[in-house]
């Protein structure tokens, strides 16, 4: 093995010979062969529900596929097991929140030592002995997978209702703990989404959004507490396939709201909490290319909103009692080029997060005009803000971080104007933020746009163009990547490694107009900015000609599987964590999830010639060039509905069979969903993996980290 070759290894290595049984398609007068087609279960709703039912043939190629990884990656078993001991001990292992104060009471979450899962806590707001009110190690069980999500206590706090997933398909069941008994109240809600309950004002019953055997949220219904759940009240169904629900409670806790969302249009509709089944009210008929999210502070509704041109968005109020847009007013108006990203509204407080130029702000105003903003100093950072529990409080949750800088949770005192510093993320093993510096600069995209890309680096990493690089990207659905702190990218870093992330187009680091323009017909502007960024890295002497591996996931699998089609020979190496990259078939099939929704962010390849032209134009599964390729790494899960394991699959069986070099290997969890793992040290384990093969790639494998003394 050579450093010019670190897989070269891998040649003597047999790889899977994946059958192909061809399934032609015409559409617009193309016709498409897909010999790997038969990946797809024809019964992959109930795989979704019950895994075991996955088909013996198909079974057996994945499991192929895992057998073949583990060979290629053989060698890097020690490496892993070094990079998971480093990743673990940065991890304060009986962490806990900082507790939110709510009435009576304050809430935190809490972690064991060893333990993989949250354990829900409270106590009395004046001192007293802690409750645990749900343990997520206990009731994990003997599940393979298990997930808790949307764990809500009830207004009169007597009640905890919470959604678990045991097979990663994000089904969710939803039970409700009496915390006097501790014991659970009979009869459960089953495939129900993850937010949970939205508790009534009386804590005598709550909404839900039930998901559909298509896994599509549809349905939003009320159980009364004791009643059978077969009985429960349909609240409002979405007849619309592009538009999924979701539910959210006014911080006020008078108004639940009820969502229909596609990708770029809402309609809201609200119900009073207090009188939980009387019929919904309309608030916005949809119209669409128009979005608004609604909060409450008085006889008003404070409605976040693109409308009427508002491209970054604005603030406009109207009445509770006539809410309809023909009463919108403005109350912070549109501002080009500041994005408002979030909106909060207190009694004697708004907050909004702002961000500019891909900087974040916090901007607090009173409800007569006055206002201020919470400033920080770093040349790239995240923030963070919760709501919290409390609408009538002068105290906002916010957290900060950067790249080199742990977590700092704060409370902001928005009339004193002053923030407490409550806790700072501990690293056991020590971190000394000195020894690492973070740049931001600007890459030249081909049409002049300029990409924002901030890296982290030891100080000692020199900047002369001899470094490896890590380069990490997303860009779609207008989602923009924090530059937060990360445990588990220190250990490259600390072996010399740069770590980039690049704010691409169809991201939203620059306000929606950079998020309008990468997608649909500008989508290969995501792809060429993030080639760009590469590129750039290389000139401005931060990293090594070909030494730079492309990391993405979901969206950001694409991301990196177009690219790779772009510029294979710019690449050391691509990591795909479970990628988005069989474009055509999965967005001309109206049956899949997600399909419908996803027509306004691609394009619709069943009605239109010229859309199916946009994405056969960068659709990694169909542009794979008979050249020679960097290695890739793919990941997958078996119950994953958002990107299905075929996609994964599919393509790189596809990779193997018409590009060269390589290896191309792929890594099938059979045993989670879309987000792997979620406990947190099996997901440091999947890291692990990722980073191992990553560190090969760019012949650092046996680089020792830099240590940090404590």
């Amino acid at each position: 093995m050579t450093k010019s070759d670190p897989f070269a290894a891998a040649a003597a290595i047999d790889a899977p010979a994946v059958e192909k049984r061809p399934v032609e398609t015409t559409q617009h007068g193309i016709t498409r062969t897909d010999n790997y087609a038969w990946l797809r279960d024809e019964n992959w709703q109930e795989v979704l529900r019950d895994p075991s039912t996955l088909d013996e043939d198909i079974r057996a190629a994945l499991e192929a596929e895992n057998a073949y990884y583990e060979a290629v990656t053989a060698d890097l078993e020690g490496l892993r097991e070094k990079l998971l001991d480093e990743m673990r001990g940065r991890v304060k292992e009986d962490d806990s929140s900082v507790p939110l104060p709510d009435g009576p009471f304050k809430y935190w979450r809490e972690y064991r030592a060893g333990g993989e899962y949250p354990i829900f806590m409270r106590a009395p707001r004046g001192g007293g002995e802690a409750q645990m009110l749900y343990d997520g190690d206990a009731e994990r069980g003997d599940s393979k997978f298990f997930a808790v999500r949307g764990v809500s206590h009830s207004p009169d706090h007597r009640l905890l209702a919470y959604a678990v997933d045991r097979l990663g398909s994000e089904y969710y069941t939803i039970g409700v703990r009496d915390l006097e008994t501790g014991e659970d109240l009979p009869g459960v809600i089953e495939s129900a989404d993850a937010s949970g309950a939205v508790w009534a004002a009386d804590s005598s019953g709550f909404f839900y959004v039930e998901r559909d055997d298509n896994q599509r949220p549809v349905r939003v219904k009320y159980h009364v507490l004791g009643q059978d759940p077969a009985d429960d009240v349909l609240v409002y169904e979405e007849e619309d396939a592009s538009f999924f629900l979701y539910l959210d409670k006014s911080l006020s806790g008078e108004y639940v709201f009820i969502y229909s969302q596609s990708q770029i249009t809402s309609e809201v509709r609200f119900a009073r909490a207090d009188a939980p089944q009387a019929a919904p009210t309309l608030i916005a008929p949809r119209d669409n290319g128009v979005e608004y999210s609604v909060d409450h502070r008085g006889e008003d509704f404070y409605i976040r909103t693109n409308a009427d041109g508002a491209v970054d968005f604005k603030i406009v109020k109207a009445p509770t009692a006539a809410p309809g847009r023909e009463n919108w007013v403005d109350w912070t108006p549109h501002e080009s080029g500041t994005y408002i990203a979030a909106f909060i509204a207190y009694r004697d407080y708004a907050v909004r997060l702002e961000r500019r130029d891909a900087r974040p702000r916090v901007v607090i105003s009173s409800y007569d005009g006055d206002e201020h903003e919470v400033a920080f100093d770093e040349a790239a950072y995240a923030l963070g803000l919760s709501a919290g529990y409390e609408y009538a409080t002068s105290a906002l949750r916010l957290t900060y971080e950067s790249p080199s800088t742990p977590e700092q949770t704060f409370d902001y005192d928005m009339s004193a104007r002053t923030r407490t510093l409550l806790k700072t993320q501990e690293i056991p093993s020590g971190h000394d933020a000195s020894l690492y510096v973070v740049e931001r600069f600007d890459a030249p995209a081909a049409d002049g746009a300029r990409i924002p890309v901030v890296t982290l680096r030891l100080k000692s990493t020199p900047k002369d163009g001899t470094a490896p690089a890590l380069l990490y990207g997303y860009g779609s659905y207008g989602i923009t990547i924090p530059n937060g702190f990360s445990t588990s990218i220190l250990s490259l870093v600390d072996r010399g490694a740069i770590y980039a992330v690049a704010h691409v187009r169809g991201g939203a680091a620059k306000g929606r107009q950079w998020y309008l323009d990468g997608k649909l017909d500008k989508k290969m502007n995501t792809f060429t900015d993030f080639t760009a960024a590469a590129e750039a890295l290389v000139a401005e002497g931060f990293a090594a000609e070909k030494r730079v591996v492309i990391y993405g996931g979901s969206a950001g699998g694409l991301l990196v599987g177009a690219s790779v089609n772009l510029r294979p020979e710019l690449f050391a190496g691509v990591i795909a964590a479970v990628p988005f990259v069989d474009v055509i078939n999965t967005i001309s099939d109206a049956d899949l999830p997600l399909t419908p929704p996803e027509w306004e962010e691609w394009g619709n390849p069943i009605t239109s010639a010229e859309e199916y032209g946009w994405i056969a134009e960068y659709s990694p599964y169909d542009n794979i060039g008979n050249v020679a390729y960097p290695p890739i790494m793919a990941t997958a899960g078996l119950t994953d509905y958002r990107v299905t394991y075929w996609e994964p699959a599919k393509w790189v069986a596809r990779l193997r069979d018409e590009a060269k070099s390589g290896p191309f290997v792929l890594r099938m969890n059979m045993d989670a969903g879309h987000a792997g793992s979620a406990a947190r040290f099996e997901r440091l384990d999947e890291y692990a993996h990722l980073y191992a093969f990553a560190l090969k790639a760019l012949s650092a494998a046996d680089v020792e980290p830099v240590r940090h003394g404590k």
